[in-house]
């Protein structure tokens, strides 16, 4: 998956400690979801950029997990290059699956998952009860999945977004403002194949001209000349940072990174076009092979908590998922991460049905731009 990790200045482990227990936020001790075995080890699969590189969650999540559980150890596996479709191929030929949690799942992962699984739709993952999950109830409406088996819990969100360089370029009023020529050669994007966000700016076309005519509104950005890459980071640190294209298709929190690095915000504007962002909540799920069920129904309520959601909104640069009275973020997180007006999103049923189809259909025209 295509994810920034936090840099280092806006990291609040050191202010919110883990000395001792943490607090709940009623003032007294976080504990677990209901009378639960807190003991064991729980291994949990999640994408490369929570548990390595500059200032991670994963291994701050770690150490103040364990820390509330002693008798406890969480162990972290990468998840595979092939994804969510490893976890699937693997259920299909009968073989146990060794990991108890999936810490990153999106929707497209679900329809991945009920497209690709054996015998029929809603395996791989437990359905979930959500009463095991105390602060359950903190998550924000709006972040639902749509999965109709109850197997996820989201646990952060991003928007993606316009990012463009003021200096060079003014910011779009809506998506159609893109195959202007004041826009001649100035956008880069994602593969959708490979790429999170650039699955997301494919489906937020989708959403806007309709599966008539999004690959029509495709042709015009292809001859208005966008440049597609593989991933984020090529896009991103390569084509966009390098300065070769004055806007790229990224995360609305954007000046957060920037700021924090002390970069031109010159270079750095949000844009919103059509008002709009497309809303990509990340969540957690229990694998059917879990062996140690109650310990993840507590690390599923110790994500959800103030500290926990500070620490991964800040070093993943991301949103929280819980309403904001339930996550005590830096105040520089507040003044630049940007929340669209309109968040769009297509939900589960759509993409069961269709996704599929959309991706390779946009992928033979455009995928090798």
């Amino acid at each position: 998956m295509d994810r920034r990790t936090f840099v280092s200045t806006l990291g609040s482990g050191a202010a919110l400690g883990l000395a001792g227990c943490l607090s709940r936020d009623d003032g007294t001790e976080d504990g677990g979801a209901g009378e639960t075995e807190d003991d064991g080890t729980l291994t949990v699969v999640t994408y490369s950029s929570m548990i390595d590189g500059t200032n991670p969650a994963g291994p701050w999540l770690k150490e103040a997990f364990e820390d509330e559980h002693p008798d406890a150890e969480l162990e972290w596996i990468q998840l595979p290059d092939q994804g969510i479709a490893h976890y699937v191929q693997q259920a299909n030929a009968g073989q146990g699956i060794d990991a108890d949690v999936y810490l990153g799942l999106n929707v497209d992962d679900l329809v991945t998952v009920d497209d690709g699984l054996d015998g029929g739709d809603g395996g791989l993952f437990r359905e979930l009860d959500f009463a095991s999950v105390e602060r359950a109830d903190r998550v924000r409406d709006g972040l639902e999945m749509g999965d109709p088996h109850g197997r996820v819990l989201p646990y952060d969100t991003g928007y993606i977004c316009l990012v463009y360089d003021e200096s060079e370029v003014d910011e779009p009023e809506t998506l159609e403002t893109l195959t202007e020529p004041a826009y001649e050669d100035v956008l880069v994007t994602q593969n959708a194949q490979t790429s999170d966000p650039g699955q997301a700016f494919l489906l937020w076309t989708i959403d806007a001209f309709g599966e008539g005519g999004y690959l029509e509104y495709w042709r015009e950005l292809g001859a208005n000349g966008v440049r597609i890459l593989d991933d984020w980071t090529d896009s991103y640190y390569g084509a966009y940072m390098e300065e070769e294209r004055p806007m790229v298709v990224s995360y609305s929190t954007d000046q957060v990174f920037a700021s924090a690095e002390g970069h031109d915000l010159t270079r750095h504007q949000v844009a919103f076009p059509d008002d709009q962002g497309y809303a990509n909540p990340e969540g957690m799920a229990i694998f059917e092979d879990a062996t140690n069920v109650a310990l993840a129904y507590d690390f599923f309520d110790f994500v959800l908590s103030s500290a926990a959601q500070a620490e991964i909104a800040q070093r993943n640069v991301q949103f929280p998922a819980v309403e904001p009275e339930y996550a005590d973020l830096d105040e520089a997180f507040d003044r630049y991460a940007h929340v669209p007006p309109e968040p769009v999103t297509v939900g589960y049923d759509d993409l069961r049905e269709n996704l599929d189809g959309w991706v390779d259909d946009w992928a033979r025209e455009f995928a090798s731009r």
